[in-house]
């Protein structure tokens, strides 16, 4: 038997986006998004109200990051979704994150979440909350490849579970894409 929850924002895994920016004074800030994703093979859409000091900042600068957010730095993710940079000055600095300018956008990467999408504002729709970054570079630090290619288990990125409000670490590994269903052909 299933159960009827009703329209509620839930898909299982949820990425736990942190979203880099520059205000008017070159100040990075940071917020936590989970309601995004991949749409394009160059693009990545994400719901930003706009009412967040992020979605001025994207405005206009034109660019934004996108950060894994990893366990290792659940406390640090948590905070930047639960603090307004509208509310709070150097929100970053106050839980002890780090950044540097991307050399691809005008938007900052921080330095302990070690993947990051670096993009350009293609749209916003502040009625929908719909942004759409164009991904001009995707960088990682070095300690989370393996062979030359991000390896999920050192880079531990979490999910958000909807459901139960919780953090989530992606798991172990159950099969091969574009393998694994060949033998239904």
């Amino acid at each position: 038997m299933r159960r009827n929850f009703g329209v509620k924002p839930m898909v299982y895994p949820m990425p736990v986006f942190i979203i880099g920016t520059y205000d008017e004074y070159g100040t990075p800030n940071a917020m936590n998004a989970a309601w995004g994703g991949i749409s394009e093979e160059n693009e990545i859409t994400i719901c930003v109200s706009a009412d967040h000091k992020t979605t001025a900042n994207f405005l206009s600068r034109g660019a934004f990051t996108v950060s894994m957010a990893t366990a290792d730095y659940v406390g640090e993710c948590d905070y930047v979704g639960i603090v307004s940079g509208n509310k709070i000055e150097n929100k970053l600095q106050k839980c002890g994150l780090t950044t540097v300018k991307s050399n691809f956008v005008d938007a900052p990467i921080i330095l302990e979440l070690p993947m990051t999408v670096e993009c350009l504002v293609k749209s916003y729709d502040a009625d929908t909350c719909r942004l759409v970054g164009e991904i001009v570079n995707v960088c990682c630090d070095e300690s989370v490849l393996t062979d030359g290619k991000i390896d999920p288990d050192k880079l531990r990125p979490i999910t958000y579970d909807s459901a139960n409000h919780t953090y989530r670490v992606i798991g172990e590994v159950v099969g091969k894409a574009f393998s694994d269903g060949l033998k239904f052909k």
